[in-house]
């Protein structure tokens, strides 16, 4: 492997007590989302159809207070084995992202298994050009079994998959690195996803490209997120769990300050439920404020799919006001 792909890749040891020079480090100085997030709720999704996500998303480019946007990435109701509603997301994000001029947009998180990731760091890059800078390309290496049976995608076994999802960690920062915006290129010996001097041209508006959020939970994710990412955001199917998302966090920062990261560049994000009634949203307030307590940057507001969009200025006025005045 070529130095050039080296220092892109952030392949080399840091010295003792020297923070890890890399492209990953760079872009992390540039992810500040501000403190609170939106999405349509990813364990709520009843009666989930386009009409309420595309009104939803205009409603919240009117509400100053939600910095952005989030989605999940499945091409079925995560929540069930197999089947169900659910809109391809990259298209998704592509579709949204006028609604909600100024924010940032971010998938929380992108399935490996699902895309080529010389074809993601294209359509990235896109998302990049659209939002002005403010896409956040979350990545995971993929795991719901009866999604990918249905379609035919493979589902290698976790020591492969966690292969393929380095390898393509490698690929989306050569894609993003300044190397990448012209001739020569690129050029990776990778055993999956080989570049041969590869441009990326027109290359991304942001230094760095899109900022890389990693949804690791176990060792190798947790040390890649370390590694390559700026942020981890919680699982969206365990809104409000406070102990694991403490428990993660402390992993993810010994994990940081072993690659001789800085913390601070790196963004935590808790996801909270509001649900649907009075009581549901002042605890779903309470439990955002007991988050922010146990680090996280940013707290993404999940809102029911049936409650949509009108109640997402409810969820603004009566848990988003209130939390961003503290």
């Amino acid at each position: 492997m070529g130095e050039r792909v080296r220092r892109a890749c952030g392949i080399g040891r840091s010295e003792p007590g020297r923070k890890l020079v890399s492209v990953e480090s760079e872009r992390s100085n540039h992810t500040k989302l501000g403190p609170i997030g939106f999405r349509i709720s990813a364990t709520e999704s009843a009666d989930f159809d386009w009409r309420r996500l595309d009104d939803t998303w205009a409603l919240a480019g009117t509400i100053p207070v939600f910095s952005a946007g989030w989605m999940s990435d499945h091409l079925s109701n995560a929540n069930r084995e197999r089947n169900g509603p659910a809109f391809e997301s990259m298209t998704t994000a592509a579709a949204l992202a006028t609604r909600v001029p100024g924010k940032w947009v971010g998938i929380a998180v992108l399935s490996n298994t699902f895309r080529h990731p010389a074809v993601l760091a294209k359509s990235a890059t896109v998302l990049d050009h659209v939002t002005g800078g403010r896409f956040v390309l979350g990545l995971g290496a993929g795991w719901h079994e009866g999604e990918h049976d249905a379609f035919g995608i493979p589902l290698q076994a976790p020591p492969e998959r966690f292969d393929r999802f380095e390898s393509a960690l490698r690929v989306l920062t050569a894609l993003f690195s300044d190397d990448a915006r012209q001739p020569p290129g690129v050029t990776l010996d990778d055993p999956f996803f080989p570049l041969r001097s590869a441009t990326n041209e027109p290359p991304p508006v942001r230094p760095g490209g899109p900022p890389i959020w990693l949804g690791g939970q176990k060792r190798r994710g947790i040390a890649l997120a370390a590694r390559y990412g700026s942020g981890w955001p919680m699982p969206g199917n365990r809104p409000g769990d406070i102990a694991y998302f403490s428990l993660k966090r402390g992993e993810i920062l010994r994990a940081l300050e072993a690659q001789g990261r800085d913390p601070e560049e790196f963004t935590f994000a808790a996801q909270v439920s509001c649900g649907s009634t009075a009581a549901s949203r002042r605890s779903a307030l309470e439990i955002a404020r007991r988050f922010r307590r146990a680090g996280a940057s940013h707290v993404i507001l999940g809102l029911k799919a049936s409650e949509a969009p009108g109640g997402l200025a409810v969820v603004a006025r009566e848990v988003a006001e209130p939390l961003s005045e503290e």
